[in-house]
């Protein structure tokens, strides 16, 4: 049998009701830095507390020679640590979500240079498919993460949930994999089985639909607004509202460019690469690629 742990304090005990365990894994896990940063209810105390909580994974694993592994952060979460960078610059650092371009991600402090020794990510991938596909139900990405947020898990322990062909694709921290694995028997209606990798699946890795857009100007903008049939104004209040990453990074200069590659993000609507200006159109237009992702 297994026990989801509800909350977990400062000290890193785990706390079941009345009991407590105490963990002490190889490299440090701290998911109490999750969910702080990005959505409703946003507040100068919670982005606080998540700039504390970085630093001391940062300063764990200098100070003691180990990883260090903070749970899945959002955007909104790395946007905050993008910010403070600078502040944890005396210790490598490197992020994963466990697929090609996962959105959610976790942050590890050390490298191999710096320790001596390598270790993972500690990220699976549980497949979620029905278990009888002719009675299967359509089911969306908010019906797998809400059988999955049932099972009393927090947000912090799943990563990406990639949903194809009636099937999902969960990235989740691999302490979970096996409890997920086992007591996630219905999604809905429908019946499911579960089947743990390590590897990301083909299936998991992201596909695209590629459109040639045509705007007024090369501002960031004017390509939001094209890209998802909005008006400029519109476009703009996505920045203003800090909706708009650029590579992980928020960005709020509505009126700045973007390079071949980068990688927009914009909260509610999806996200896409931007392949380039491919060239100007008679009236003095600007042709441009991008790659959206389905």
């Amino acid at each position: 049998m297994y026990i989801i742990p509800r909350r977990r304090n400062l000290s890193g005990l785990l706390v079941f009701g009345d009991c407590a365990i105490l963990i002490q894994p190889t490299g440090v896990n701290d998911r109490q830095i999750s969910k702080v940063s990005g959505g409703e209810g946003e507040t100068m105390q919670e982005e606080q507390a998540l700039r504390r909580r970085i630093l001391d994974l940062a300063n764990r694993c200098y100070q003691s020679g180990i990883y260090t592994f903070s749970g899945f952060l959002s955007l909104g979460d790395q946007a905050v640590f993008h910010m403070m960078e600078k502040n944890v610059s005396f210790v490598p650092w490197s992020m994963s979500g466990g697929g090609e371009d996962c959105e959610r991600k976790m942050l590890r402090f050390g490298s191999s240079e710096m320790l001596g020794y390598e270790e993972d990510f500690p990220i699976r991938c549980l497949i979620v498919q029905p278990a009888v596909r002719k009675f299967a139900e359509t089911l969306t990405h908010r019906d797998f993460l809400g059988a999955l947020m049932n099972l009393g898990v927090e947000r912090d322990v799943l990563g990406d949930i990639v949903v194809k062909d009636q099937a999902a694709y969960v990235f989740c921290e691999d302490a979970m994999a096996v409890f997920l694995g086992e007591h996630l028997d219905q999604v809905k209606h429908t019946a499911v089985v579960c089947e743990i990798t390590n590897e990301c699946p083909e299936a998991a890795k992201p596909e695209f639909l590629a459109q040639e857009l045509i705007i007024s100007s090369g501002r960031c903008d004017a390509v939001v607004a094209k890209a998802w049939q909005l008006s400029r104004s519109q476009s703009i209040q996505l920045f203003q509202s800090k909706r708009i990453f650029v590579n992980g990074h928020q960005f709020e200069n509505n009126s700045g460019g973007l390079k071949p590659g980068d990688v927009v993000s914009a909260r509610g609507f999806g996200k896409f690469i931007f392949d380039g200006e491919l060239s100007e159109t008679r009236k003095g237009r600007i042709r441009v690629r991008i790659r959206k992702y389905v």
